[in-house]
């Protein structure tokens, strides 16, 4: 097997051990990159279908649940419906089994790092799919309160390596066309699975132990995850990068990549498939993807430049209220004389509603008008919603209507921009060979800040009141503002490639 030279100066062996290509080469690839001249590429619709199918109902698992548990820890405090001697659990428990996926997708999120590049995308699918059978077949017969959170904390590892690796398979495996609509597609993915996981919790909470059968309803659809994740190929980018590491045989992983390649596409790829992975080859030894990472090239140069994009995204997502504005909504919605809101299950799927047609909306759009575009607009509606919900707490109280428009504009324009472009542009923005590292730091962020947001609102709620936590929050989506208009650049119809020649 060739090697390749450490001397910059020396001719570089290609992938096929012959000598590298001329300087002039070199120079035509380059400018190809950087001036995003490249062919559309041919694909299949069905055959795009199942990559990114299987791993977005990682994310669905996620959403669905958030969902059940709004059900189920009414069904766990029942005296009558909990089917268990139990039942009469304290808050701080109550907090555990609300909470307990989260420290579990915590876990799973530092597990990531460390394991990610080992197993690669498809192996780290098939396990986060393992996790939540796992976890949800614990949960669901849990004898005691301990065996319940230690289920929903391994249910919530599986949260966790599926929030890591699902938009990075779904990026190196879908067309550059049509990236984004597919991993915004897993964002609708996510709240989908909230209004499954809403609907069969109102359907099932007069059942007895009725919180059992909502968490075993996770069982055979995370074991449709695992079987086709087992169906379908590695990620070719993936097999190139370990191979220009030196990590096994290169032919046999450029024939590998090339099936896989046919495999994603369809037949409407043709012979092209071979050329392709020559291209995908010739870009990676452009942007430096033989060498290997270690832990301080995460913090230098381009990666520190895509860390700070990505988890500037994924930090403003959480610290601009998202989960603190929903936890009023039933509130809201009943002050306004909504009588069949006091019923939170259908305030949940009222606005789980919104959020799936939103979300539909920035699906459709995502390709055609850019990222940039939908953060923007987006974030610029979120810092309204706050402002508008901030002067409902503090002198517009007699005027309910303003605090429902203001929650509804809220959950709109999160779902147009934060939900899914947050999540888009993480799995994009990476270098290939730190990609792995890069998104488990940027996961990591995204639920530990989610975490602080929740755990900390009741505190600061009860220390500065209603009415200015809202203008906090409101000062800090103009903050994400500013912070999108001069840092986060527009993606669109590029290349992860070209994004990471261009941008990076």
């Amino acid at each position: 097997m060739a090697t390749e030279s450490s001397d910059p100066e020396q001719p570089r062996l290609s992938f096929f051990g012959k000598s590298d290509k001329s300087t002039d080469e070199i120079d035509n690839a380059r400018e190809t990159l950087l001036n995003g001249d490249h062919s559309l590429e041919s694909y299949s619709v069905l055959s795009a279908i199942p990559p990114f199918f299987f791993p977005a109902i990682g994310g669905l698992l996620y959403g669905y649940d958030i969902g059940a548990t709004s059900g189920a820890t009414i069904s766990l405090e029942s005296a009558t419906l909990s089917g268990t001697s139990w039942y009469n659990l304290s808050s701080v428990e109550i907090g555990l089994v609300v909470s307990g996926s989260l420290y579990g997708a915590l876990i799973g999120s530092i597990l990531a790092f460390t394991i990610a590049d080992f197993l690669g995308r498809r192996r780290e699918l098939i396990t986060s799919s393992l996790l939540y059978l796992v976890g949800a077949l614990v949960t669901a017969v849990a004898p005691n309160f301990a065996i319940l959170v230690i289920g929903r904390v391994v249910y919530g590892m599986g949260i966790g390596l599926a929030m890591h690796a699902a938009p990075m398979y779904i990026a190196e495996t879908a067309p550059s066309q049509i990236r984004g609509r597919l991993i915004s597609l897993k964002e609708l993915f996510i709240v989908l699975g909230m209004l499954l996981g809403y609907t069969v919790g109102s359907l099932e909470i007069d059942i007895v132990a009725g919180w059992r059968y909502m968490y075993a309803t996770s069982i055979p659809v995370s074991l449709l995850m695992g079987i086709g994740m087992w169906w379908l190929p590695p990620s070719p980018r993936w097999l190139l990068l370990c191979a220009i590491q030196g990590k096994g045989n290169t032919e046999e992983a450029r024939q590998t990549a090339i099936c896989c390649l046919c495999r994603l596409r369809g037949e409407t790829i043709g012979d092209s498939a071979p050329e392709q992975v020559d291209e995908m080859l010739n870009e990676l030894s452009y942007v430096e993807g033989e060498k290997e990472s270690s832990f301080r090239d995460i913090f230098e140069g381009k990666c520190l430049k895509a860390l700070t994009i990505g988890a500037g995204l994924v930090l403003f997502q959480q610290i601009t209220g998202q989960p603190s504005v929903l936890y009023y909504a039933a509130t809201i919605l009943k002050s306004a004389g909504f009588s069949a809101a006091s019923d939170a299950t259908r305030v949940s799927i009222l606005l789980g509603l919104l959020k799936l047609i939103m979300t539909g909306v920035a699906v459709l759009v995502v390709d055609k008008l850019g990222r940039r575009p939908l953060l923007l607009g987006g974030v610029s509606g979120i810092a309204v919603s706050l402002f508008l919900l901030a002067s409902y707490y503090t002198f517009l109280n007699n005027a309910p209507f303003i605090a429902v428009c203001a929650l509804l504009l809220y959950v709109g324009c999160y779902q147009l921009s934060f939900g899914p472009i947050g999540w888009l542009m993480i799995s994009e923005i990476f270098p290939l060979r730190l990609r792995g590292r890069g998104l488990s730091i940027a996961v990591l962020v995204n639920f530990a800040s989610n975490a602080l947001v929740t755990f900390a609102f009741s505190p600061v709620e009860t220390l500065i009141g209603a009415g200015m936590l809202f203008v906090v929050f409101g000062v800090i989506a103009l903050l994400a503002l500013v912070f999108i208009y001069f840092i986060v650049p527009e993606t669109k119809g590029l290349t992860l490639e070209e994004i990471e020649a261009k941008i990076l």
